[in-house]
């Protein structure tokens, strides 16, 4: 039986692709053993390796932050981050798109705005804005030990940013833009409502290329996987994802939030074998509310 192992989707490149000019895909160090708990370096036989989704461009085990961190600051409680009500979240059939008309390259187009590259001095990935007060979440280890960051929106405009807390066990960050001005917040869903079979799009910046959609079906609910350090329920989609897509959304049909794209599992030769995970938005968001009361 071939063997399988679980990386994360860190080492993207800058945001920027501009037509005509080729891309450069450069393979970085390998991430940093993983301590006692979180997972091997290789799995045994048979099994997936689920290890902490580590960017591949930190070094020396500077991948985040010990137990949930807040950077210097505080800002006063905000109301809670927009969700779907409970009581009109769509049907699996409704969330596919059925009887409203709208295609996945609608859904892409709704979604893109809000979708954002995330840079740090030593690796980055990608996020989404939550608010209209200009704050992004994105994975913990896409962040590292970093306190500021430049997010690029879909408009290629760039932005600086603060890192306003993490909560590495849970692998989920917060970014304050300093300037919120024209900044699109998502639409978040609800991830309880997800089907197996449910249509999804990944949005992200895959190998540094900005604003690139794929589309794919939920594969399983409630997949046990390592993340951060501990054993979470993750969305399991086939949804192509990949370095850099860290901490971009995975959305329905509907162009709403169902989850954080955090991790891949790929076989002993490397490469994308369909097998992506994201954080439900369900757990997602209330952690990210926390970070920012607090």
């Amino acid at each position: 039986m071939r063997e399988h192992a679980m990386t994360g989707l860190g080492e993207p490149r800058g945001p920027d692709f501009r037509p005509g000019a080729r891309p450069e895909f450069r393979q970085g160090p390998p991430p940093p053993p993983v301590a006692a708990g979180g997972g091997a370096a290789a799995a045994p036989r048979g099994r997936l390796l689920v290890t902490a989704a580590l960017v591949a461009a930190l070094t020396g085990g500077a991948a985040g932050v010990a137990g949930a961190r807040l950077i210097e600051g505080s800002e006063p409680a905000p109301a809670a981050l927009p969700r779907v009500p409970a009581a009109q979240a769509p049907s699996p059939g409704q969330s596919q798109g059925q009887g409203q008309g709208q295609g996945l390259s609608a859904t892409a187009a709704q979604v893109l705005p809000s979708v954002v590259s995330v840079e740090t001095g030593r690796g980055g990935g990608s996020g989404f804005v939550v608010d209209d007060r200009g704050h992004v979440l994105t994975n913990a280890h896409v962040i590292g030990a970093a306190t500021r960051a430049t997010v690029v929106l879909n408009d290629g405009r760039r932005l600086g940013a603060r890192i306003v807390g993490a909560d590495a066990d849970e692998d989920l960050a917060v970014l304050a833009v300093d300037d919120a001005t024209g900044l699109t917040p998502a639409r978040l869903g609800r991830s309880s409502r997800l089907a197996v079979g449910e249509q999804v799009l990944a949005i992200g910046s895959p190998l540094g290329l900005s604003g690139t959609v794929t589309a794919g079906i939920v594969s399983a609910l409630d997949r046990e996987v390592g993340l951060g350090g501990s054993r979470r329920t993750a969305v399991q989609t086939d949804a192509s994802i990949n370095p850099g897509n860290s901490g971009g959304p995975l959305v329905n049909a509907r162009g709403e939030v169902v989850g954080v794209n955090t991790a891949i599992a790929t076989s002993r030769g490397g490469g994308n074998i369909g097998i992506g995970f994201a954080i439900p938005i369900d757990r997602a968001a209330p952690i990210a509310e926390s970070i920012i009361r607090n």
